[in-house]
């Protein structure tokens, strides 16, 4: 655990109205165990390093945990209601209750064990504002990746999709500053059995 790193993920955050906005958007929905995850949050921070703007991001990645309703229907429900809030965004929700099954695992628990599962350790991040209005956040492999501009894959994701994936995105382009690695830290195989939940008022 980093306080430091903590203290300025949320500080980011708290400066950024646009992303305020969007986190009140989703956690009017009230939906279980529910955060905006993946480029949200990666590409942010990764625009902060580099003294960049933000860009246009390809999509919102909202992720939520309901057995109850498992179906892409619902999904599809929920991504309706937030385009009427602000159609400008391109949605997506994916209910993590059922992506095991696409991976081949046994049922997760939460989100924060179905985003340790995502490809980079970067990338599995994700936060949430609660009705306090204080930030909340998921990080299975904590801040260090991705504020040290480190992309590694996550200890069970495979190695060759993960290195198809780097290929497609083109990241360095885009941030040159990264270092990209093409193989496992072993390190992270310790963690995947601690749940990180940070709350900064």
């Amino acid at each position: 655990m980093n306080l430091q790193l903590e203290n300025k993920l949320i500080e980011i955050i708290k400066s950024d109205m646009w992303m305020i906005e969007v986190l009140k958007t989703v956690r009017d929905l009230k939906l279980n165990d529910c955060w905006i995850g993946a480029g949200f949050i990666r590409n942010k921070i990764w625009d902060e390093k580099h003294g960049k703007d933000r860009p246009q991001l390809n999509d919102i990645d909202v992720i939520h945990f309901d057995k109850s309703n498992p179906t892409k229907k619902y999904d599809f429900q929920i991504e309706t209601k937030l385009r009427k809030v602000n159609p400008n965004l391109n949605w997506s929700v994916k209910n993590q209750s059922r992506v095991n099954i696409r991976n081949g695992h046994k049922q997760y628990t939460d989100c924060n064990e179905a985003i340790s599962f995502w490809p980079e350790t970067a990338t599995a991040i994700a936060v949430r504002l609660n009705f306090e209005n204080q930030i909340e956040y998921i990080a299975p492999y904590d801040l260090e990746d991705l504020f040290n501009l480190l992309v590694i894959p996550t200890p069970k994701f495979d190695l060759t999709i993960y290195n198809e994936r780097i290929k497609k995105k083109k990241w360095k382009e885009k941030w040159n500053k990264l270092e990209i690695k093409t193989g496992y830290n072993t390190m992270y195989n310790s963690l995947l059995g601690l749940v990180f939940i940070w709350i900064i008022t």
